[in-house]
């Protein structure tokens, strides 16, 4: 994956260099720079218009559109944006540049304006005075903040808009809006911290300075990623919409890096220094500010997603190329627009654009099956089985059959589509599950067909992944807290309280059919048999637990589970494979259709206790309480071993 440049001769701020940018839709982009002209420029006719000028005495310094996406119905405020000055004032000016309304803000120069995410309801200000204020959308004041002894140079809301992340010279600052709660504080880096952002979807922050590092880091200011030092201080930063990627400017350096920090592609272009970064709503464009007045767009290429034997590699803006190992065949998928998403699993290809969602079998790469979109932006994508799931801005969560139809959509006042990412929502065949965006304590379960709530499950900690099983034997959940403790529970006909299975996992994943799960401890890779288990028998949990043999870095992360085959991904970026027992699958199998005899030779063959707990634990729960007795006399359980048997007596006379 890359950045694509393109660098625009006729887009440019002569004899200044330009100050702020910012879009108003996916496709139009807006400049200003120090010549006091507003720039308006259209990624689908490349045609430049100077929308206003300003007046002489205002020098803008940042500038942030009113938040407001394609299909909603915000025309009005979505349409204007508020704008920084050097002269302490901040302006809110219309779409066609008309100044709306000036107000007195800050002592010296204000160096950054904020709306706040996602409605607009407050507007957040920070200068040169130490000052960070919050006022009303039309301009009022509300709070004083934070006085500071020293400048502010970067500030942010968090996802949720009720705290604030802000600088202090070397340090990071979260400020809650309650004046009673207290402000945490770390210290990020060895020189003045020049940019920042928080993801309103992954929830991290990422922050970059003088000390020519770039910081990722969690809600809780916990160090996730720290870069080695580039060629000059970090001016820049931004997030993707999605929060899978962010970009960091330099002098003449733009990066493309993934969420966990490494980097994805490196440019140099010779435009001076990139002073602001701004995502188009698609996540498909990067908008670039340099020191020399030239404005940079950055179009994301190269992304990749396999399955199985196909890989499909978006190679332009509007084209994929389908690669089948099997045969080393390729296909070719040209689209009129520009490709926004794209998902492959269970052999078929989900490529969304801004107006359509395109369904491409394995079968057959010529005619997708095409299910309109309502103008809104496509933050997400799910697959499973039988149907996947969109997350659309304008309507919501939908549930679609891969032959077009709209199975269900879910709609609950306790779910914000825009900070959904892939990490708490999952789907299966008739299940999905979607942590609550404003307690994070809470997992709504929702019927997939129907769309209606099952239940929820409620957590003492804040949830931070989760993940629900692929087997059609019984469905079960799995998820992490903010401590990195695993849970596992099944969440359908009986539904069970959640059991710890794990410590410090950081990445989990079940397997594409069967109840087996793996997940990754620090540089450990560890198999859990069959988690569902520990519902019937808990002790059964060391036996079932197999730490994989190999060489991991630091952290890596689990990306897909098919087969016995376990894909990772290092820290530095790097793909690595790894594989579990083949015979914990085929004793699922067997259990799965029945073949109590076939799965107690299986485990005789193998000589594997793992296997036996395994048996044990699913015989037991299943009623089959004469494999049950002979697996817990493998694994020389003889309590358990006496009560099943007296059982067993019991029901048989």
């Amino acid at each position: 994956m890359k950045l694509k440049l393109t660098i625009p001769k006729d887009l440019k701020h002569i004899l200044s260099y330009t100050s702020s940018i910012g879009w108003s839709t996916t496709s139009q982009l807006y400049s200003i720079g120090d010549d006091h002209i507003i720039f308006r420029w259209d990624l689908k006719t490349n045609e430049k218009t100077e929308v206003a000028k300003l007046p002489k005495d205002v020098y803008c310094t940042d500038v942030h559109w009113f938040p407001g996406h394609p299909g909603k119905k915000q025309a009005t405020q979505s349409e204007s944006f508020a704008l920084a000055c050097t002269d302490g004032r901040f302006l809110l000016v219309s779409k066609t540049g008309r100044v709306e309304k000036t107000v007195d803000g800050h002592k010296g120069a204000v160096l950054g304006v904020r709306w706040a995410v996602p409605d607009g309801s407050a507007l957040l200000t920070f200068g040169e005075d130490g000052a960070v204020k919050i006022w009303s959308k039309t301009g009022m004041l509300r709070t004083v903040l934070v006085q500071n002894a020293i400048p502010v140079y970067a500030a942010c809301w968090s996802p949720d808009s009720n705290q604030v992340l802000y600088t202090s010279g070397k340090t990071l600052i979260i400020k809650p809006l309650q004046p009673s709660s207290k402000p945490s504080v770390w210290k990020a880096h060895d020189g003045i911290i020049l940019a920042i952002d928080w993801s309103s979807t992954a929830g991290l922050i990422i922050s970059g300075g003088e000390d020519r590092k770039y910081k990722v880091w969690d809600n809780y200011g916990r160090l996730m990623y720290s870069s080695m030092q580039n060629d000059g201080p970090i001016t820049s930063l931004s997030w993707t919409p999605d929060g899978e990627l962010f970009a960091v400017g330099g002098f003449n350096t733009l990066r493309l890096c993934d969420k966990a920090g490494w980097s994805h592609s490196l440019d140099k272009p010779q435009c001076g220094t990139i002073f602001k970064l701004a995502w188009s709503d698609d996540g498909t464009n990067v908008g670039c500010a340099s020191g020399s007045g030239q404005i940079i767009i950055g179009s994301i290429v190269g992304r990749r997603n396999e399955w199985r034997h196909l890989e499909a590699v978006v190679t332009d803006e509007n084209s994929i190329t389908v690669r089948n190992a099997k045969n080393d065949s390729k296909e070719y998928i040209i689209l009129n627009d520009r490709i926004v998403k794209v998902s492959l699993d269970w052999g078929h290809l989900i490529v969304t654009t801004g107006s359509q969602c395109n369904v491409y079998s394995e079968r057959n790469w010529t005619i997708p099956v095409t299910v309109d979109l309502r103008g809104g932006v496509v933050n997400l994508i799910k697959q499973a089985e039988r149907f996947f799931l969109v997350v659309e801005v304008s309507t919501g969560i939908q549930i679609i059959s891969y032959e077009g139809r709209i199975v269900s959509t879910i709609k609950s006042s306790a779910l914000q589509v825009d900070s959904l990412n892939t990490h708490i929502v999952s789907l299966s065949n008739d299940t999905v599950a979607i942590r609550d965006s404003r307690d994070h304590k809470i997992i709504r379960v929702y019927d997939a067909v129907s769309g209606r709530e099952l239940h929820d499950v409620q957590h003492k900690h804040d949830i931070e992944t989760l993940d629900l099983s692929r087997s059609n034997s019984q469905r079960c959940i799995s998820f992490t807290d903010k401590n990195h403790d695993l849970y596992v529970m099944q969440v359908l006909k009986n539904v069970t309280a959640p059991i710890s299975i794990g410590s410090m996992v950081t990445s989990m994943s079940w397997n594409n059919q069967y109840d087996v799960l793996v997940g990754t401890q620090d540089k450990k890779v560890v198999a859990w048999y069959c988690p569902p288990v520990v519902g019937t028998d808990i002790d059964l949990l060391p036996l079932i637990t197999v730490e994989l043999n190999g060489v991991y870095s630091k952290n890596p992360k689990v990306v897909s589970f098919i087969g016995n085959h376990v894909t990772l991904r290092r820290s530095d970026g790097a793909i690595i494979m790894t594989s579990i027992s083949p015979f914990p699958c085929v004793l699922h199998q067997h259990m799965l259709t029945g073949q109590w005899n076939s799965a107690v030779k299986l485990c005789r063959v193998a000589k594997d206790r793992g296997l036996w707990a395994c048996l044990a634990g699913m015989a037991t729960s299943m009623k089959e309480l004469g494999t049950a007795i002979i697996a817990y006399s493998a694994i020389n359980e003889a309590s358990h071993n006496t009560l099943t048997h007296e059982y067993y007596v019991f029901n048989t006379g």
